[in-house]
């Protein structure tokens, strides 16, 4: 509780501009440390935004989705996403990432009550080359399943699904650009529940500040279609904007950020909008 009180006093001296005391002027006899310090918090950072690096890291996702369904009520989503890289060869790595949905549904009808519990656990395995491409592209590539874990109906789609997972991106200059696509298809369903075909598609474009290193201005949202929903109610394209921030927790790398989309297509009862807060811790080698 006292981190997650700790960090929550730093990304609002973040987001109000107050510098820390780690990039403060060092005098002249610390400067070949401060700027070796700079460059690997910048360096840090980078490895943060890039989905398939070779980083031991357990993000903390939570995301507020406000007027979520016919009663327009809030609901709440605390993703627990840890990254696990492994090492093949000399060549490639294998990266785990496993998204762990706690959930605070809300009632969608006056007979319901609001349900709280564990949603589908979603895992992605990359296999990922450890050099870039001549050209500097990173890239993996390999499965995603949906796994039928829900401890509510109401909190998943009752279904097992798989289906290919892709990711690439590039970092020229102070710059990451890349996306992430997935589509998932059931293989077993629950009596009485619809199939499952959907996609998932995140394109990132991240902004490292060069003057204040570990900072950056970050465009992510997470875009969805369910291919089996009628016309008009497949798509969720949200659009919007967050700042991140590397800071130190003792010797611990913390990477936090902040970050608010609007729904500017989604389906009827979908939520309107969402503020997402992240705390991932970092544990680089």
């Amino acid at each position: 509780m006292r981190i997650q009180t700790l960090a929550s006093v730093l990304v609002l001296a973040m987001l109000l501009g107050v510098s820390s005391r780690a990039n403060a002027q060092a005098d002249a006899s610390s400067d070949t440390s401060a700027t070796s310090q700079s460059s690997d918090v910048a360096a840090l950072a980078k490895a943060a935004q890039n989905p398939v690096a070779d980083l031991r890291t357990i993000p903390f996702q939570l995301n507020w989705n406000f007027d979520t369904g016919p009663l327009d009520k809030g609901q709440q989503i605390m993703n627990i996403q840890p990254v696990l890289p492994f090492t093949l060869n000399d060549d490639w790595n294998l990266i785990s990432r496993t998204i762990v949905p706690v959930i605070s549904q809300p009632a969608f009808n006056t007979s319901q009550s609001r349900k709280d519990g564990i949603g589908d656990i979603n895992l992605s395995l990359f296999f990922s080359p450890k050099k870039p491409t001549s050209g500097g592209w990173i890239w993996g590539a390999g499965p995603a399943i949906i796994m039928d874990t829900a401890t509510n109906e109401r909190l998943g789609q009752g279904a097992w699904s798989v289906g290919p997972s892709v990711v690439a991106l590039t970092m020229p200059g102070h710059w990451v650009v890349g996306g992430l696509v997935s589509n998932v298809w059931s293989v077993s369903v629950e009596d009485g529940r619809p199939d499952v075909n959907q996609m998932l598609f995140q394109p990132f474009i991240n902004y490292n500040f060069p003057k204040h290193p570990g900072r950056y201005l970050t465009f992510s949202p997470v875009i969805t279609a369910n291919w089996e929903a009628e016309s008009g109610q497949k798509w969720v394209v949200p659009l919007g904007l967050g700042i991140g921030q590397i800071i130190k927790l003792g010797k611990l790398p913390v990477n936090v950020q902040l970050a608010s989309f609007y729904n500017v297509v989604r389906p009827d009862d979908a939520s309107t909008w969402q503020i997402r807060a992240q705390f991932t811790l970092m544990f680089p080698k």
